[in-house]
Formats: C-alpha cells, structure tokens, sequence
C-alpha cells in the first residue's frame, strides 16, 4: 500500500519508477493537468490558499470526499501517486489525509511525523487536512499532528517520496 508524491517536474520519473494504477493531479484551476495513459486519474483543480480568499478557489469537502473516495476504490495491488506543482503543500496534504483513511489504526501524530521524515519540505496545506480531519471525524487531531510537525524546510520543490503504509 504506496503512496507516491512528487512535484509536478518529477512526474514523467516517477511514473516510470512506480507504475501507479491512480493518479491525482492537485493543480491550480488554471493548470492543464498532464496526460497520463493506463491509470485511474483524479484531477482537482484549486489554488494552494489555506483559508477561503475572492477571487481564488479554496479546496473544499467535495473536493476531499473525492479525494476520498478516489481511494476506496483503489486496490492497492500498485502505488496511487499524487503530484502537484511543487510537492511541497497540496500534494503532501492529500498524501496525510489518505494516510489517515487508509492506516485508521494508526496515530495522527505517528502519521504526521512518519510524513516530515519523507518529506523535509512537506507543508500540507491546512485548509484540506482541516476539510479531511472533519470528513473522517478525527477531532481535530489531524489538523492538531500536522500544526505539531510546523512549517517544512525552505524549498522551491519537495523531494519526491514513496510512503509504504504497512510499514
């Protein structure tokens, strides 16, 4: 059970390297999300804000029950990979938020803190881990384990990852 996260520059490698059966694409609306053959895809189109702002399009609970639901349906057998345009926010948020749907057992701050030895630069965007925290009835741990790991190291792009959850 992998998730695989990379910046949207990594993409083309990390196909290569993964074979992902699915794909979610967590661009900005005004982004042409790439073409990608012989997968199950998800494209959600939001601009990487962490709260509500005019003009702008906020990830919101349909977005994350997508998200969601995406994921129940994948079967595990190859990686699901998520990319967005640096691999740093959208992109690390979603990995979490699966985490957490997909390893219920586990703890939030397990997660949280198994996501910043991957992912250095990993800042997940607050607004989706609030949306997925309340979505799956976490009580605000989610967004409690991710406001604990704080901001991640300075980067222009975060290094791609391969997070294993039976591990």
């Amino acid at each position: 059970m992998i998730l695989a996260v990379c910046p949207l520059s990594g993409l083309a490698a990390h196909l290569d390297a993964h074979t992902p059966s699915h794909v979610v694409s967590l661009l900005s609306p005004t982004a042409q999300a790439p073409e990608i053959a012989d997968v199950e895809r998800l494209h959600l189109a939001f601009h990487d804000i962490a709260e509500p702002r005019e003009g702008l399009i906020a990830p919101s609970a349909a977005m994350i029950a997508d998200l969601l639901a995406f994921a129940d349906a994948w079967d595990r057998a190859r990686p699901l990979l998520l990319h967005c345009y640096a691999g740093v926010s959208r992109s690390t948020a979603a990995a979490f938020i699966l985490a957490c749907r997909l390893a219920p057992e586990r703890d939030e701050g397990e997660l949280a803190g198994a996501l910043r030895y991957l992912s250095p630069s990993a800042t997940p965007n607050p607004l989706m881990v609030a949306l997925a925290d309340a979505a799956l009835g976490r009580e605000g741990r989610m967004v409690a384990a991710i406001q604990s790991i704080g901001r991640g190291a300075e980067a222009f792009e975060g290094e791609a990852f391969a997070w294993d959850l039976r591990q």
